[in-house]
């Protein structure tokens, strides 16, 4: 290795003097510092919205395994309410099994509700146990309660999510109709109408689930006709489901019934936030390419200056490789710094984010007496602050864009001088 030494310190030499004669070297650093900066706030603005979504889907709607007896091994005449059906009896085992902290039996059906006004909304009724919250933290903490708790050991309680309560203008204490519209039917053909007290409004930060979504007693439930009872099972890690999944079917108290993981459900709206966080990944990432290109040009310059000296560097037995290595080493720098650079500050201002905008909110409101103002508000962007989630390689992704984008830059903007014959340079000197 002692006969590439020299490559360093030409190299360190030629780094020096080009960030002090050559504005555009400095361009560079600021370009690749920009670009890494954007990409990561980007993208953990973008983690914290998706996986928000993502995760009240899973902890709240579908759970990470469902089990349900299936639809033609069924009884009509004699729904599954009984504590002896099938779901209920599998509970222990699967409880038992490793990697599972929760199994919670539910049923759900659609409903209208009338308020204590006479206002109708259309929602979706989830019958859970009374103790559901405490079986299930995932969902309890996916709740948040402005008013009222999880309460529902009465069996006509109800937990309302706050867009809802407010179109039906009820509050905790008050009375809501609730009739099922899949239930069963009396004698005159109409469905059964049940008062229930409000015992809860809660916030999910999911819209849907907040204005269209009530959780009942589950033996409640069962008399308004809730359907079959289903098994909703959350796991410690959600990734681990095809593992948990086999060992599952595997019990004897599974035989029979039907079983599926979160992955098939919302397939869609799932696959239609990976393609929209690998488009934005592309988009944003093109920054690169014009650093890149920067990097290029401006490696072109500076190789061409010295012609010369690559020609005395070949005449002393310099290869080519060695030649392109003294040039590669100037990206290496850029490439290094502004990515460091663009990182440090990209990871502070995404875990600082919302610190930052309630700033630029009190400066605004400071300096314009805009004592209403808000960056978001509130009844345009159904948030509370800005999520953000940074993931590990992610970030490291991002750095090594920036970070190779100006090595290869360099390398290809060194590759034709870099085969300079000695003499075609040193003819006329």
């Amino acid at each position: 290795m002692g006969r590439y030494n020299w490559i360093g310190f030409v190299a360190s030499r030629y780094v020096s003097k080009s960030r002090r004669s050559s504005p555009s070297s400095t361009l560079a650093v600021v370009g690749i510092a920009t670009g890494v900066l954007a990409l990561t706030v980007i993208l953990a603005v973008m983690n914290g919205l998706q996986l928000g979504f993502i995760e009240s889907i899973l902890e709240i709607s579908s759970y990470h395994i469902r089990a349900e007896v299936p639809f033609a091994e069924q009884d009509e005449e004699q729904p599954l309410t009984r504590p002896e059906d099938p779901v209920f009896e599998a509970i222990p085992g699967i409880a038992e099994v490793p990697g599972v902290i929760a199994a919670v039996p539910f049923r759900e059906f659609h409903g209208i509700i009338q308020g204590i006004q006479g206002n109708l909304h259309a929602a979706v009724i989830r019958g859970v146990p009374p103790d559901a919250a405490e079986k299930d933290p995932g969902l309890a903490g996916k709740l948040t309660f402005e008013d009222g708790s999880f309460a529902l050991t009465e069996e006509r309680s109800v937990l309302l999510g706050a867009e809802l309560a407010q179109r039906l203008f009820v509050q905790v204490g008050d009375e809501i109709t609730l009739t099922s519209v899949s239930g069963l039917l009396n004698d005159l053909g109409e469905a059964e109408d049940s008062r229930f007290t409000v015992t809860g409004i809660f916030r999910s930060d999911f819209y849907e689930y907040d204005l269209n979504w009530g959780f009942i007693n589950l033996d409640a439930a069962g008399e308004l006709g809730g359907g079959p009872a289903l098994l909703g099972i959350k796991l410690k890690n959600r990734w681990q489901d095809t593992r948990a999944l086999s060992l599952i079917r595997n019990l004897p108290e599974t035989k029979g019934l039907r079983l599926s993981t979160w992955r098939d459900y919302n397939r869609a709206f799932f696959g239609a936030l990976r393609t929209e966080k690998l488009l934005m990944f592309v988009l944003v990432g093109l920054i690169f390419v014009v650093v890149g290109l920067n990097v290029f040009q401006s490696q072109r310059r500076v190789v061409l200056e010295r012609r010369e000296e690559i020609g005395l560097f070949r005449a002393l037995g310099a290869g080519e490789l060695a030649v392109r290595l003294v040039f590669v080493w100037d990206g290496f720098v850029i490439g290094l710094v502004g990515g460091g650079i663009g990182l440090v500050l990209g990871l502070l201002l995404a875990t600082h984010i919302n610190a930052i905008i309630d700033l630029w909110n009190y400066l605004i409101v400071m300096v314009f007496d805009a004592r209403q103002f808000t960056v978001f508000p509130r009844h345009i962007f159904y948030i509370r602050q800005i999520p953000s989630r940074i993931i590990p390689h992610e970030v490291g992704l991002i750095f090594l864009f920036g970070f190779f984008s100006a090595i290869l830059s360099s390398w290809f903007a060194s590759g034709k001088v870099s085969r300079t014959r000695p003499a075609e340079v040193l003819r006329y000197e």
